[in-house]
């Protein structure tokens, strides 16, 4: 199968790994000559959350570079990134911050340079998914409808999450889903479940994979894109890193994206929207209960 046969959304165009994407993106096959695109604006956004009723809190940084009218982005750890860092980015081309030492930094650039490319449109593969305003919780609660309407999880299955989202974890239970929380930072979930930190070591416990796109610039992705495509396991991709990047993945190990670009639901209490790539488009029927089963 040829790399742009990998697709799976009509209009949109396919990679067959990360790295493979990078070199078609290097030799102008996606777009304009990434030497000739330059970054514009660079800038990080970091936020602290507590939702009101919850029982803890979480920070987050994002690297986020403009290329045009796009902006791209990547999530770091907080305090992790230089202020020379983000500042030697203005000016850059993209094809020199694709080389950057910073794994962060190339993320962002390319999520940067393929937004500018391929916008998040129903030429290219894109299902626009309205959020509505509301506090905080209120956004997360309908950001994770709508990532979870893409799962393709047997009833009664089990998830390997990765990225461990609160309300993420609540629409799988209400969905009647078992899952397997994993992050880095490990901890507890909302209602004492241990986090495990090694998500490698639990993926043949699962159905099927729900993964954040941070581990595009953590290095943890391709591993487990590779597990699902050899297993043929559903792998779900919610993504404010890289949303313009994974869902050039469907097909090769990726099965649907939620992309979430700049700005996030977390920055603004209005009216907002996702992005689905691929999966079943009407989420199977699971809209409706999940939206009975978050409250």
């Amino acid at each position: 199968m040829s790399a742009a046969g990998t697709a799976g959304a009509a209009g949109s165009v396919g990679a067959a790994s990360y790295a493979d994407l990078v070199e078609r993106v290097l030799r102008g096959e996606f777009g304009p000559d990434p030497r000739e695109r330059r970054v514009s604006v660079a800038f990080t956004t970091r936020q602290c959350v507590r939702h009101e009723g919850r029982g803890g809190g979480y920070r987050n940084e994002v690297l986020s570079l403009r290329v045009a009218e796009a902006v791209g982005s990547c999530a770091v750890e907080p305090g992790a990134l230089a202020d020379a860092t983000v500042e030697e980015c203005v000016g850059a081309d993209v094809a020199r911050l694709l080389g950057h030492e910073l794994a962060p930094v190339r993320v962002a650039a390319l999520d940067a340079y393929l937004s500018h490319a391929l916008p998040h449109t129903p030429a290219n593969g894109a299902r626009p998914r309205p959020l509505p305003a509301g506090t905080s919780l209120e956004k997360s609660r309908a950001r994770a409808r709508a990532v979870a309407e893409l799962i393709g999880a047997p009833d009664g299955g089990t998830v390997l999450v990765v990225g461990v989202v609160n309300s993420l974890l609540e629409a799988l239970r209400a969905r009647g889903l078992g899952y397997v929380p994993c992050d880095l930072k490990g901890g507890t979930t909302e209602w004492g479940e241990p986090v495990h930190t090694d998500a490698l070591a639990h993926l043949d416990r699962c159905d099927a994979l729900l993964v954040s796109g941070m581990t595009l610039g953590n290095g943890t992705f391709e591993p487990l894109r590779e597990h699902a495509l050899r297993a043929g396991k559903p792998l779900v991709m919610f993504a404010q890193t890289g949303s313009a990047v994974l869902p050039r993945l469907i097909g090769a190990g990726v099965s649907a994206v939620c992309a979430e670009p700049y700005p996030f639901f977390w920055l603004d209490g209005g009216p907002g929207a996702v992005h689905h790539y691929g999966g079943t488009g009407s989420g199977s029927g699971l809209a409706g209960h999940l939206a009975g089963g978050a409250s």
